[in-house]
């Protein structure tokens, strides 16, 4: 008995089986385009294919007719992108008759299938000229929000037909209304000692915003380049220092009472005196710290208002260690001799610190910037 259940199983499912790849299933179902290409797919492979020779002329008549019946609605329709509803029934009418017309068995069931190039190439630019329409008349709201809008249907337009005539200037118009125009002021420091390593810290502020590509209408520039280009502005953003130290340093001193026993102290006729053996041991820890404050502040220049204000802080600490000792070097252990031949190094240039302490600030500035601007 279990013997024939599964012999029933198998053959249920190579019927289901042959079902889907002869495009069967698919026609019931009423998915006709899949019908036809299934049914394609199989004569292509078995062209005497009793079932896939049936689906494929029945299939084939009913796709070809749901497609020009919705091309016949979409035409009624008041929708301005109608159009590339149009484009995408004509569009699937030429591909399906291309799949039968590349399968010399498919073409005895369904001789001429119908293609519909001239139609589809007015759709196509019926199509553009529905989007170039709706660009201009988003871009005449004349809101930085609308110019995206507008923006967007010329892309699409320019995507659908590239060569209809004036669109570059209508997406080049579009963008610019769309752009928000910021100019970013370089980061104020009350020190002429500290000039150098604040132009670094500002150079790399400058390189990052030259490369921004975090929004694409959004668009930043330096005081010098908005003077050149005489640029109206939508927003300042304000960078300067409310404080900072530099060079602070500490130094601490830890003592160590260091013993270790059985070690060789000497040696006599009977062999070696073993022995305890004592150190005082010191190690010094000095840090040098370096830190600073930077106000980050976005202001609406139409409006004055203060959009964004955010204090980053900044810390970098320099740390040396070395040690000296007292008594029996043998009382120490490898890496505690190891540090008493070091020496005490001198810290960084205080320009270098400065540099220093400003990275972790530079790191929040780009996330603000990155976050904040991220919405328009």
């Amino acid at each position: 008995m279990k013997t024939i259940s599964r012999l029933r199983y198998f053959l249920y499912l190579s019927i289901l089986f042959v079902g889907c790849t002869t495009g069967k299933n698919a026609l019931q179902k009423g998915d006709y385009d899949a019908a036809v290409e299934k049914a394609v797919d199989r004569l292509r492979s078995s062209p005497q294919n009793k079932e896939a020779m049936q689906v494929l002329p029945a299939a084939f008549d009913l796709a070809i007719k749901t497609h020009l019946r919705k091309v016949d609605e979409a035409k009624l329709s008041a929708d301005a992108l109608k159009w590339e509803s149009i484009l995408y029934h004509y569009q699937k009418i030429n591909q399906l008759s291309d799949d039968v017309n590349a399968c010399p068995s498919c073409l005895n069931l369904v001789p001429n299938p119908p293609k519909y190039v001239k139609a589809y190439e007015d759709a196509v630019y019926q199509a553009a000229e529905a989007r170039y329409l709706l660009g201009e008349k988003a871009l005449r709201v004349g809101t930085r929000e609308s110019a995206k809008v507008a923006y967007n249907h010329f892309l699409k337009a320019q995507n659908l037909y590239p060569a209809m005539k004036g669109l570059n200037e209508k997406i080049d118009d579009a963008y610019w209304a769309a752009v928000l125009k910021v100019v970013v002021q370089p980061a104020r420091i009350n020190s002429n000692t500290y000039k150098l390593s604040n132009d670094y810290f500002q150079q790399q502020i400058s390189n990052y915003l030259a490369t921004y590509r975090g929004n694409t209408f959004v668009r930043f520039y330096t005081e010098e380049e908005a003077y050149k280009q005489k640029l109206r502005a939508d927003q300042l953003v304000e960078l300067h220092f409310d404080d900072f130290v530099v060079g602070q340093t500490y130094v601490k001193e830890r003592v160590e009472k260091l013993k270790r026993d059985s070690v060789v102290i000497g040696e006599d006729r009977r062999g070696k005196i073993y022995g305890t053996v004592t150190a005082t041991y010191s190690v010094f820890e000095k840090q040098v710290s370096s830190s600073g404050l930077l106000n980050f502040a976005v202001i609406d220049l139409n409006t004055n208002k203060v959009l964004r204000n955010q204090k980053l802080a900044g810390t970098y600490v320099w740390v040396d260690n070395w040690a000296s000792y007292k008594g029996d070097d043998r009382a120490l252990d490898k890496q505690q001799y190891a540090l008493t031949r070091k020496r005490e190094t001198m810290p960084p240039p205080p320009g270098n610190l400065f540099v220093e302490f400003t990275k972790p600030i530079y790191a929040q500035l780009i996330d603000q910037i990155s976050g904040f601007y991220s919405r328009y």
